[in-house]
């Protein structure tokens, strides 16, 4: 990987988890196009799939196995109808049958051809192989990694760390939050018009405005959605949605019938702090109970703290200024992208590897920084913003209960996102001469934390919370 642009930090989706559902996702679909162009997709006669550690342990609770079936059929999780992914699954599962890349029909047993195993393989937790036997007795065989955010690397690609690979090819190679003032200050520029620079060496400034604002489009869909859906989520721990009555108490008589009527609508009611803060959380809450939920989402870093940078932009623009618009948008998403790809070079945004600090604490500097310019912050402010962000979600662990994106994973969108505008504000009062914490020094802090980190509380359902708390009780 040369380089990490803001439409890789910022993909859309399908929930419930961007490195256990969209990365083996994205993984099938390589799989498949490598079959083709190896031109011996049409000799395959039987397909089996193994997951590895992570995968294998939370993969039944991530939907691991349903993301994988939808990946072989050739269905694109961008524009997939989320209404038709239990029927398609279904249909795989009763007739035991495959339509492979929605092309060939093989054979397949849902029950025995994928195949859970505890074992880690060595280079990352989130391990997935195929293996496709075809008429002429030949075995192929590939493995994949899902590293965190929807990003997969092959076997035979890989370098010896995450954190080792090479990014040149921007006009403005930015590996570290030091690297990136230092191209501010000798370019004059802000980090949204820097990072700018960069995206337009791949793509031009109508293609960069049209994905940007399909982002934020499928963000605001995503938190109406949430907003506007009741009842209690998949997976089995009888979890409730809260978003719906949260959003019922606080908007009151308010009349809309377009998520862009609802944004307009709550920008001209008056809110206090604690509406505030029930506002952010609900925003926050939305987002994720779609996410559990097989629902479209954008991570930002990753599906399991999808609600972060919505809910922080959200309150940009209802609370903090009203006459936010598509430019304040633009300039938020190219800087939560930046600083989201600095953690990606020098740390990770795999819980799998790095506990939850690796995706709230991440999703929560991005906002903090990206919120922070907006407010009329310097780029050292932005990253002092970042680093008070990331400092304070140090240590956090990956435990969901049930191997589920949802306890405590739904409620900790809404905490990192309070964090962030909190940070933001504290930032805005700060001279960043003064600050004694530099981002890059938080970010190295953070990996080695990561490495330190038993493995039971990095995404495997075996510590903390998934263990603390039994499922009966819930």
């Amino acid at each position: 990987m040369e380089c990490i642009s803001v439409f890789d930090m910022l993909k859309i989706g399908v929930g419930p988890s961007s490195s256990h559902t969209l990365g083996p996702w994205r993984a099938a679909e390589r799989w498949l196009q490598e079959l083709r162009e190896n031109n011996v997709f049409d000799s395959v006669q039987n397909i089996k799939i193994h997951l590895y550690g992570s995968l294998s342990l939370t993969g039944k609770g991530h939907a691991t196995d349903v993301a994988v079936i939808l990946g072989l059929l050739g269905a694109d999780p961008v524009n997939i109808p989320i209404t038709s992914i239990t029927s398609s699954v279904s249909r795989v599962k009763e007739k035991k049958e495959l339509h492979l890349g929605n092309e060939k029909l093989i054979p397949f047993n849902f029950e025995t051809d994928i195949t859970f195993l505890r074992e880690f393989l060595p280079f990352h937790s989130n391990g997935i192989r195929f293996i496709a036997f075809l008429n002429d007795e030949t075995i192929i065989e590939e493995t994949y990694y899902s590293i965190g955010g929807g990003f997969v690397v092959k076997e035979d690609r890989i370098h010896a760390k995450e954190n080792k690979e090479v990014f040149n090819t921007f006009p403005f190679p930015i590996k570290t939050g030091a690297e990136l003032l230092d191209f501010c200050e000798a370019e004059n520029k802000t980090i949204s018009e820097l990072v700018l620079e960069n995206e337009r060496s791949l793509r031009n400034d109508i293609e960069i405005d049209t994905n940007l604002r399909q982002i934020w489009n499928t963000m605001l869909e995503c938190m109406y959605t949430g907003c506007h859906t009741e009842g209690i989520l998949p997976g089995g721990l009888n979890v409730k949605r809260r978003a719906y009555e949260i959003h019922q108490k606080l908007k009151g008589e308010l009349s809309y019938t377009t998520p862009l009527e609802w944004l307009k609508t709550i920008r001209e009611t008056e809110v206090k702090f604690r509406q505030i803060l029930k506002w952010v959380s609900c925003f926050a809450l939305s987002v994720n109970e779609v996410n559990a939920s097989l629902g479209r989402v954008v991570t930002a870093p990753t599906n399991g703290s999808a609600g972060v940078i919505p809910a922080v932009l959200m309150y940009y623009l209802v609370i903090e200024n009203h006459d936010g618009d598509f430019d304040d948008i633009k300039r938020f998403l190219l800087v939560a992208g930046e600083i989201g790809s600095i953690f990606k070079k020098g740390a990770t945004i795999s819980a799998a590897m790095g506990g939850c600090q690796a995706e709230i604490g991440v999703s929560s500097a991005m906002a903090a920084g990206a919120l922070t310019e907006l407010m009329g912050g310097t780029p050292e402010q932005v990253l002092c913003a970042a680093e008070i962000a990331m400092e304070h979600h140090l240590g956090l662990t990956c435990d969901p209960i049930g191997g589920l994106v949802q306890i405590p994973c739904i409620e900790r969108n809404s905490m990192g996102a309070i964090k962030a505008i909190n940070a933001a504000e504290l930032a805005m009062d700060t001279d960043p001469k003064q600050a004694k914490v530099p981002l890059d020094k938080v970010v190295n802090t953070m990996w080695e934390t990561a490495k330190d980190m038993n493995t039971k509380y990095k995404e495997t359902s075996e510590g903390g919370l998934a263990v603390g708390v039994f499922l009966s009780d819930c």
